[in-house]
């Protein structure tokens, strides 16, 4: 159990990139709980946690810690030098900082407690998925290391549902200590912690209650501030007319100078006490529509999906249609086959023919326009600017590129740089912005939301439910599912299957 007494926060903490400003005027004390770090792309969130952890130095305000604090932490992505290590061996190196070299004992009970077996402990960590990896980082860190507090960066990246609801359970129940946790999951956010601190450009804000709550009252403060703020700017009016008053009567009565002079030292003390309101950065996340004239966008019949080397059947498709307005959750478990179905429908795909052969497996309505989101994004052009990458979609202008780039909320001294220099939270914004000008009426998105933040992901969620467009979509994020979706398919034991909920999937996998 971690000790009462560990202390960490920030005090008046800034931190600037040269110039520009990262974040500044940050307070917070994190007590025993386990705490999410909540915050749009860009505002500094990772260099918080790197500031935290000693890798970084603020450039103004102190980092507060309890002395002889333990941090454990796990970055965003997996460290490349594992790569050429064993499951073991990357469990050894928790036992190495903190002095317990040797200790292998230790080791075989953390590998019986998470279930991994003798074999898969001695074989290559580069062979597990993804989302092991990770796991194996996490329990390495929260159960070898033994910190006072554990501070995790996007640990969901990468993790399938049934990981998720492992790490959930481990974090919940299994691993009793406090904790600091940055993700983009919502659902996640809200089973895992008790407490949430708001990143923003007003500074940090704390609640003692789980994300959604806390979402909830941060939108109830922040209306409430803009309420009084409007009622202070009307009084500041009213009084500006009264002080003009006196000041046209004093020419006759010198007595209204020191009414004036009165008032308007009134204004001035409104005017410095006004209430803060928060002003969100513009950021548009929009969608792209195209009219599709009849009902179905897309009809697949007597379709077989194979593994990439066709070695092994997947799906067999009997009949599927999907109609306008239709927003398909395709669910899955990991090697069910849903990336691979989204591939051949968008490989099949080709925007110079007008019509379709009406006997093919994937029949198009003939005035559909696809696009294709693929969650990574390798076919963006990393070395052009974003301003060109725009410009190559047919029909736009230099000038239209630049608003669809300034509502986006890309400044202007940014848009003739590579798309090299963006996050990859920008670069899901600036793929989306490319799709929205192709005009599409039928899209295919594989995990839309894996970088983009909690702002991004419901400005999409609201896009997809005004746009009258058809739309098959994969994820692992529970939450935008269940909010996007207007029908949920399962791929279950090779078939496609309609269901009401998609509840017991989630439930059951892990």
């Amino acid at each position: 159990m971690a000790p009462r007494q560990a202390v960490l926060g920030m005090e008046d903490g800034a931190f600037f990139h040269g110039v520009r400003k990262v974040f500044s005027g940050i307070t917070f004390l994190l007590d025993g709980e386990r705490t999410a770090l909540v915050g749009e792309n860009g505002v500094g969130k990772s260099t918080l946690l790197r500031c935290l952890t000693g890798e970084l130095e603020l450039n103004r305000g102190k980092v507060v810690r309890s002395r002889n604090l333990r941090l454990g932490s796990l970055p965003q992505e997996v460290p490349p030098e594992l790569a050429t290590l064993t499951v073991r061996q990357v469990l050894e190196q928790s036992l190495e900082r903190i002095g317990a070299a040797g200790e292998d004992w230790r080791i075989d009970v953390l590998l019986d407690e998470i279930e991994v077996s003798a074999a898969v402990a001695d074989g290559a960590f580069n062979a597990l998925s993804g989302g092991w990896q990770r796991l194996i980082l996490i329990a390495g860190a929260a159960r070898l290391e033994e910190p006072d507090i554990l501070i995790l960066d996007e640990p969901t990246n990468h993790l399938d549902i049934g990981n998720i609801n492992v790490l959930e359970r481990w974090l919940a129940s299994d691993i009793a200590m406090p904790m600091l946790v940055v993700s983009h999951d919502r659902e996640f956010l809200n089973r895992v912690s008790t407490r949430t601190l708001f990143l923003r450009d007003d500074g940090a804000q704390l609640f003692k209650v789980p994300f959604a709550q806390a979402r909830e009252e941060l939108l109830r403060r922040d209306a409430a501030a803009a309420v009084r703020r409007r009622l202070e700017e009307r009084e500041i009016k009213r009084l500006e007319a009264v002080a003009a008053r006196y000041h046209a009567w004093g020419v006759k009565n010198p007595e209204f100078h020191k009414r004036q002079k009165a008032t308007e030292t009134r204004i001035a003390h409104i005017e410095a006490a006004k209430t803060p309101v928060y002003q969100a950065r513009e950021r548009r996340l929009e969608l792209g529509e195209g009219e599709l004239e009849a009902k179905i966008a897309l009809r697949l019949a007597d379709l077989t999906v194979k593994t990439p080397d066709g070695a092994r059947t997947l799906v067999r498709i009997d009949r599927f249609a999907v109609a306008a307005g239709d927003r398909v959750a395709l669910l899955g478990a990991n090697g069910a086959g849903k990336s691979t179905l989204l591939n051949i429908i968008a490989g099949v795909f080709d925007p110079k023919r007008v019509h379709y052969d009406g006997t093919s497996p994937v029949r198009f309505n003939p005035g559909a326009r696809l696009v294709y989101f693929d969650q990574t994004m390798r076919e963006l052009p990393l070395a052009e600017s974003l301003l060109d990458y725009l410009l190559a979609a047919d029909g736009v202008t230099e000038r239209e590129a630049i608003r669809c780039l300034a509502q986006a909320g890309f400044a202007f001294t940014r848009i003739r740089e590579p798309i090299l220099t963006l996050s990859h939270g920008e670069r899901s914004r600036l793929t989306f912005l490319k799709l929205k000008l192709m005009k599409p009426n039928l899209y295919l998105l594989d995990e839309p939301t894996s970088h983009l933040d909690i702002e991004g992901q419901e400005d999409l969620e609201g896009q997809l439910e005004e746009a009258e467009v058809a739309c098959i979509f994969v994820s692992h994020d529970r939450w935008f599912t269940r909010a996007a979706a207007t029908r949920f398919v399962e791929i279950r034991k090779g078939r496609l299957v309609e269901v009401d909920s998609p509840d017991a999937f989630f439930d059951a996998q892990g």
